[in-house]
């Protein structure tokens, strides 16, 4: 029986540890302090009162050095070489780890944990060892507090996530001096080394607490890091430990950088570090909020003027001209207004939205006083060229070196955005209903990222950012791409073909467009002059018909005459 119940144990034993792909999950220890073996990635909680002790034992001769991290969601936690917190010898945030160079014949070492916050803090920390042919990332730190420095430190505004790290140091055995990290630039110096920025997505819409440690996992060894993570550049000795990124608002994002020594053929990975781009604890527009009120209403309406373009916007042809006139004096106000003033974000939709509506009433005039059709399909043509160099801009073409330089960019893709109404010079009706049915259809995009994360958004987002933000030249413009986006591009595809099909098919055998507005009302009104048979002859002119309505809307507010007679009597 006894046997049958040790059976029992073991099988339960190796069933959590695959789910836990290996980790730990341990609560506070009662006797004060936690232990930890190499590469094993333990969970605790860690409160205000109970600092934590971590003691890691039976380390192996041949390794030289240990690097401990641990990470929370968004709660701060310290981590320290001494009980006493000192700027050189300790870390405070959510991604914090500390290098630690073993003595000879050292084989025990001791951090020290705790957290100032209030409610208590769910870590993983885990240990990583390195031998004295590996490099010592931060090792040649000349900018942070301490004196080797594995952090990745992470920035992030509404335009770009920047991340900054410590150049890293060639390894050496136990009991020796370090190289030093300026004094020559040959290979036999830390000069050699190279960097590997490397990017993970979390699952779109994931906030969690698990899901974000669980992931975490994935990129604090080289080997799952290489397996898992995007490479997004590599970087020199020569280059800035400073890499852009485009900020991602409640997208969790891991960054981590592999140090590698081409000439050893050896490697070591520095602390990861992860954002969402929002903050958790913020009262309004934090990471649980879906977006503000007014962006919903804007890009609600904007979607259902875009539906109603898609399937019927050739033939309203002066609503089509609206909602082109809309987006060409909108586009362009906004970034006017947000470049140039500090108003608020909703005071500035709000105007952007009453000066795109003029933009599209004096597209709707010009048409109708003036009727140039070439100009009106220059500004379709133009929509739609806007819309596809995004696109182009989004792929990975988008994040080539050459592009980096804004005079190389806007060029490119201006020259984009006019190929589209010159190819199509030859052919504007197709061209006003393929106008029709893709921008239309993305309108329906934009809104449905008002109410849950897509990717598809950033299509146009980023081409907004670089004409608002002068540094956004030189951020990388990844986004993810899953289940999410999947769904909303095939409903995309099916919204602009469905639309384009439908009025291809509508306007087959009608004339390619309506005729002048003004000449036709002219020559409706030198009809009803002349031909006096026709019932609208007999019907005054405007002029008279407003002076008489005037003149009934004057008699109300006329003082009541007495009845009676009023002429004198006559003697």
């Amino acid at each position: 029986m006894g046997l049958l119940r040790l059976l029992v144990l073991v099988v339960l034993a190796s069933e959590r540890s695959m789910m836990t792909g290996g980790a730990e999950t341990v609560g506070n220890s009662s006797k004060g302090f936690l232990e930890f073996s190499v590469g094993k990635f333990r969970y605790f909680e860690l409160n205000r009162p109970f600092p934590e002790e971590a003691i890691l034992r039976h380390i192996s001769s041949n390794v030289t050095f240990l690097i401990f991290q641990i990470h929370s969601q968004y709660r701060n936690t310290t981590l320290s070489f001494s009980q006493t917190i000192l700027p050189n010898t300790s870390g405070t945030g959510n991604d914090k780890g500390l290098v630690f160079i073993l003595k000879p014949e050292q084989s025990m070492c001791t951090w020290y944990l705790e957290t100032t916050d209030t409610e208590p803090v769910q870590n993983v920390a885990v240990p990583l060892s390195y031998s004295e042919r590996d490099p010592i990332p931060g090792g040649c730190n000349l900018e942070f507090d301490l004196d080797i420095d594995p952090n990745i430190y992470l920035e992030y505004n509404f335009f770009e996530t920047t991340i900054k790290f410590a150049p890293a140091n060639l390894g050496y055995a136990r009991g020796a001096d370090p190289p030093p990290c300026d004094v020559g630039t040959g290979q036999d110096f830390r000069w050699r080394l190279q960097y590997d920025v490397y990017q993970y997505f979390l699952p779109e819409n994931d906030l969690t607490e698990d899901g974000l440690l669980q992931h975490m996992q994935r990129m604090a060894q080289v080997p799952q890091v290489k397996a898992s993570a995007v490479k997004v550049v590599t970087l020199t000795a020569d280059d800035k430990t400073r890499v852009s990124f485009s900020s991602l608002w409640g997208q969790g994002v891991i960054y981590n950088v592999i140090v590698r020594d081409p000439l050893l053929n050896t490697s070591a990975a520095y602390v990861p570090a992860h954002t969402y781009a929002c903050s958790f604890e913020a009262v309004e527009g934090n990471c649980a909020s879906l977006g503000r009120v007014s962006t919903k209403v804007f890009f609600t309406l904007f979607a259902v003027l875009g539906l109603f373009i898609c399937f019927f916007g050739h033939r309203f042809w002066k609503t089509e001209l609206f909602f082109i006139g809309f987006i060409f004096m909108g586009f362009f106000f906004y970034i006017l207004i947000t470049r140039l003033t500090p108003v608020k974000y909703d005071v500035r939709l709000i105007l952007t939205a009453v000066v795109g509506s003029i933009g599209g009433i004096f597209l709707v005039a010009t048409w109708w006083r003036f009727g140039v059709l070439s100009l009106c399909m220059l500004c379709v043509g133009l929509v739609l060229g806007f819309l596809i160099s995004s696109v182009t801009f989004f792929t990975p073409l988008g994040n080539i070196k050459v592009f980096r330089d804004d005079g190389v960019f806007w060029v490119t893709f201006s020259c984009i955005t006019l190929l589209i109404p010159v190819i199509f010079m030859g052919c504007l009706r197709i061209l006003n209903i393929l106008s029709c049915g893709i921008v239309g259809s993305y309108a329906v995009v934009l809104a449905i990222d008002s109410y849950m994360y897509t990717s598809l958004s950033y299509i146009t987002l980023n081409v907004l950012r670089r004409a608002l933000h002068t540094d956004f030249h030189r951020a990388f413009t990844n986004v993810p791409f899953q289940n999410n986006d999947f769904i909303i591009l095939a409903v995309w595809g099916m919204l602009a073909v469905s639309g384009i099909t439908l009025q291809i098919r509508r306007e087959r055998g009608r004339p390619f467009f309506p005729p002048h507005p003004y000449k036709r009302w002219k020559q409706e009104r030198e009809r009803r002059v002349t031909n006096i048979l026709d019932p609208s002859y007999h019907i005054p002119p405007l002029r008279e018909r407003l002076y008489g309505r005037l003149t009934q809307i004057k008699e109300l507010f006329q003082e009541e005459q007495p009845a009676g007679e009023r002429t004198p009597l006559l003697l």
